[in-house]
């Protein structure tokens, strides 16, 4: 049976890497490291836990079931399923991670040059959605020749921005500031959630099995392998870039201490290590990737809906558009602060799910373990969620007998018990069903 080679296999893993590589890949690692000082490791490993382990988790899970989010949530039946597809889709979309792309691109490529001001803002995301909108109304061969070209080069900047931090640092790591010096694995664990990785992954892997189909490799085992493989080549290749983002961001203190999101980090530190070319440099690389990442999660959404909905692809799109234009207004530190409470909640859902299903085969009858388990994510999620906007409810009595609730992680513990109850359960069940 026909496989892929050495060759198409490295190729695949980097067009893995490429769809995960986006601006909060790039931001969050250079903030958390920033405030980290003397925990810096500890950090890492929990953000490499949620923001590279969880991500390669969900990739070898739809590979397993051969098919994507639809096929991955068919245990929930088609209405949850569905619901949950909208969440991932909206929270990868319009909500959050499109009009993260125009605000890290402002930041870096003008953060460093003009004064923050809001009519600036308005002004480069006007233009820079005017080019999305484009750009995903005629995606076609537009995007893919862009997409050839800005992701070499944008892979070269990042190796040579991690070679500097390593061999050019701007100074030494200053103090650690709280959370991260409170809790620092379980900080840089929740920071994992802000890149999104998980639930892009989510969309991803029908994306990485196609590619591989494509090839003609038509075995269910050979993609599932490739698949795997794949997303290994990705993991390492963003676990690289993560850790030096991160010693950069540690090794900016006497230069960035003022800042207050990733995006000027970076550009604090380009403009000190290489000047104005080199922070032209990285802002125009950085504005093209962040465009084709911009208008490949508009055509996915457009896509989706009028798959799901029947409304006509282009309306879809510019809805969302103009959308994510207002929404990127409020700033990269305000839309960061928005964006914690949902992925609190959505990402518990994201994990519990990716778990369940690699595990499915434990079970006669999997269908009531996933529903079951995936509602008390649900009740406790929103619980975390709530509790992270700082609002009080009078929640924090409900949760404190909680192990972790003062984390944003209450729902671990409720979700265990509840899973080892229909393990149980499932053990004295009848016959073995199948979905």
């Amino acid at each position: 049976m026909k496989g892929l080679g050495k060759t198409q296999i490295m190729a695949l893993g980097f067009m893995t890497f490429a769809l995960f590589l986006g601006a909060g890949n790039i931001i969050f690692p250079a903030a958390a490291g920033l405030q980290s000082g003397e925990h810096l490791w500890q950090v890492i490993l929990g953000f490499l836990l949620t923001g590279v382990g969880l991500p390669l988790l969900t990739v070898v899970a739809l590979a397993r079931v051969g098919g994507g989010l639809q096929t991955l949530t068919l245990p929930l039946g088609k209405l949850a399923g569905t619901v949950f597809a909208i969440a991932v889709y909206l929270a990868i979309g319009p909500l959050f991670a499109t009009p993260r792309t125009a605000v890290v691109s402002y930041e870096i490529a003008l953060g460093s040059l003009i004064d923050d001001s809001w009519w600036a803002l308005l002004l480069y995301s006007s233009l820079y959605f005017a080019v999305v909108l484009y750009l995903a109304f005629n995606p076609g061969k537009i995007l893919e020749r862009i997409g050839q070209l800005i992701t070499p080069v944008l892979l070269l900047a990042l190796v040579l921005l991690g070679l500097a931090a390593v061999f050019k640092p701007a100074g030494l790591p200053g103090p650690g500031q709280a959370p991260y010096s409170v809790e620092p694995l379980t900080s840089g664990f929740l920071d994992g959630y802000l890149t999104m990785d998980a639930l892009g992954a989510l969309v991803y892997g029908v994306v990485i099995a196609a590619a591989i189909r494509a090839q003609g490799v038509a075995d269910m085992g050979r993609i599932t392998r490739h698949s795997i493989q794949a997303g290994i080549i990705a993991a390492i290749g963003l676990s690289l870039v993560y850790i030096s983002l991160f010693y950069l961001g540690a090794t900016s203190y006497e230069i960035a201490a003022d800042t207050t999101n990733g995006g000027q980090v970076l550009a604090k530190y380009v403009q000190g290590a290489f000047g104005l070319p080199g922070t032209l440099l990285l802002g125009v690389v950085i504005t093209l990737a962040c465009l084709t990442t911009a208008t490949g999660l508009l055509v996915a959404c457009g896509e989706y809906f009028e798959q799901l909905w029947g409304i006509r692809y282009r309306r879809t799109v510019l809805f969302f558009t103009v959308f994510s234009w207002a929404v990127s207004n409020q700033g990269l530190t305000q839309l960061i602060k928005v964006s914690v409470p949902v992925l609190v909640g959505l990402y518990p859902l994201a994990i519990v799910l990716v778990f369940l299903s690699l595990a499915r085969d434990l079970w006669r009858n999997p269908q009531p373990v996933f529903r079951v388990c995936m509602a008390v994510t649900l009740v406790f999620g929103v619980l975390d969620g709530i509790t992270a906007t700082g609002v009080d409810l009078g929640l924090s009595g409900l949760l404190a007998y909680l192990p972790m609730a003062d984390k944003q992680m209450g729902w671990l513990l409720p979700v265990v018990v509840v899973l080892a109850v229909m393990t149980v359960r499932d053990r004295w069940s009848g016959k073995p069903q199948t979905i």
